[in-house]
């Protein structure tokens, strides 16, 4: 019998203060496809909001969680140009922490934050090239 493996993640949870405000941060700054975006039950209350990358699998749920927001996120974002990525994130209003650079471990990094405060690595898979 084949032994049974776990091959994805599903997704993440990011907790977010304003589920609208991160939704337009999420597509508009990061350029995230928006996946879903229905109601928990009340429609006047929290909905459960899924972006992600455009083609990844993993999605990211924009969960509303106003004392959880303004920490560090629960992921880190890979690129494949980290300099042209925090350069056109900047562009577009997305307050970079940490511009790119060689971390100590060997790896390109940046940091960035987002709409609501949360903190996030930005990497470029490879190493330093």
């Amino acid at each position: 019998m084949e032994e049974a493996v776990i091959d994805a993640v599903a997704f993440v949870s990011i907790s977010v203060a304003d589920q609208d405000r991160a939704k337009k941060f999420y597509t508009e700054q990061l350029g995230f496809e928006l996946a879903l975006d229905v109601s928990m039950g009340d429609p006047d209350g929290p909905r459960w909001i899924e972006v992600r990358p455009p083609g990844a699998r993993t999605r990211i749920v924009l969960y509303h969680d106003p004392e959880g927001a303004g920490s560090f996120g629960p992921c880190v974002f890979d690129t494949d140009d980290i300099a042209a990525t925090a350069a056109d994130l900047k562009a577009k209003g997305v307050e970079i922490l940490e511009e790119p650079r060689v971390a100590e471990w060997g790896s390109w990094w940046a940091r960035f934050r987002d709409s609501e405060g949360n903190e996030f690595g930005l990497g470029q898979p490879g190493g330093a090239q």
